[in-house]
């Protein structure tokens, strides 16, 4: 059965409403569009949380920084609708800008310390944008429960900071990063990359694999891990922003010391050709990426 699409803020918070008035709790997926096989799984991790699901789908102009890829970002709602109804979605909310921009506004969402390193000084402004928008998002919705996915993690700190912080009636939900067969994390960017430019890209997982399998084998150093993930990333021919440890809650860079699992992750930001990606692993708690043999997308649509 095809979702109910929406375009107006008014008619999608009523039919939020209704839903909860007839006992049913919202599951909500919050995405830019250009859908893959990765948002499908968080769509049926909140039908698992919950019994109707929502589906937003906005490109939403302010965590686009300048020279960033806004103009040029996959948009096709009708194939977004299709995966949509694949996933078992009851309901797509994809409005204009107006409705969520209206002329005037003038108020954005800034969450402290946890945007200091990591993407926040490559991306300025960007996690404002997304605070903002999830936030509008959050008010639109009302209570519910939001999945979003692990790949993103310096964000996913963010949303639940600004949740707690602001007291919103939202429960956060995380999803493992899922992986292509050849190990790079699904993302709709993917698309971007050239045949020669995925085969660099792959020292991305590389790299998060060696770090993990060498803690799963008792290294606790940082020092040590963060070199291996350096040295693996080097010699790949891929622009990087950074590659390093940070603490899995506050992301605080971590240069020294033993580390305990679960208390720290491996971060990666690099470029490949014009397209920026990002990984993570939270050592001691996510599986090592392998990178199969052969290089290509698992099978369905790669972004």
């Amino acid at each position: 059965m095809s979702p109910r699409l929406i375009r107006s803020l008014g008619e999608y918070r009523e039919a939020c409403d209704e839903l909860r008035a007839q006992g049913q709790r919202v599951g909500l997926v919050p995405t830019l569009g250009a859908l893959h096989q990765a948002h499908q799984a968080l769509m049926r991790r909140a039908r698992e949380v919950s019994e109707r699901v929502v589906v937003t789908i906005f490109v939403n102009p302010t965590q686009f920084g300048p020279g960033e890829d806004f103009e040029r970002y996959p948009r096709d709602l009708s194939a977004d609708l299709a995966s949509c109804e694949q996933a078992g979605v009851d309901l797509v909310f994809a409005p204009e800008r107006s409705e969520i921009y209206p002329t005037g506004e003038a108020t954005r969402v800034s969450v402290s310390r946890l945007t200091d390193g990591l993407c926040g000084p490559f991306r300025p402004g960007h996690f404002t944008g997304v605070a903002t928008i999830v936030a509008k998002l959050f008010a639109a919705t009302g209570a519910c429960s939001a999945v979003f996915g692990r790949k993103d993690y310096q964000q996913l700190q963010v949303i639940q900071r600004m949740t707690r912080d602001l007291l919103l009636p939202v429960r956060i939900v995380e999803h493992p990063t899922l992986r292509d067969a050849d190990g790079l994390a699904t993302s709709s960017r993917n698309r971007y990359l050239s045949p020669a430019e995925r085969q660099l890209a792959l020292a991305i997982p590389r790299a998060l694999g060696r770090v993990g399998q060498l803690f799963l084998s008792g290294e606790r150093d940082a020092e040590r891990l963060t070199r291996a993930l350096v040295e693996t990333l080097e010699p790949a021919g891929i622009r990087i922003e950074y590659a390093e440890l940070a603490s899995s809650h506050e992301l605080r860079r971590i240069e020294q010391g033993s580390l305990a699992p679960g208390e720290a992750g491996a971060f990666i930001a690099a470029r490949v050709g014009t397209t920026r990606l990002i990984d993570n692993l939270i050592l001691g708690v996510d599986p090592p990426p392998g990178v199969a043999a052969s290089v290509g997308p698992s099978s369905g649509t790669s972004a």
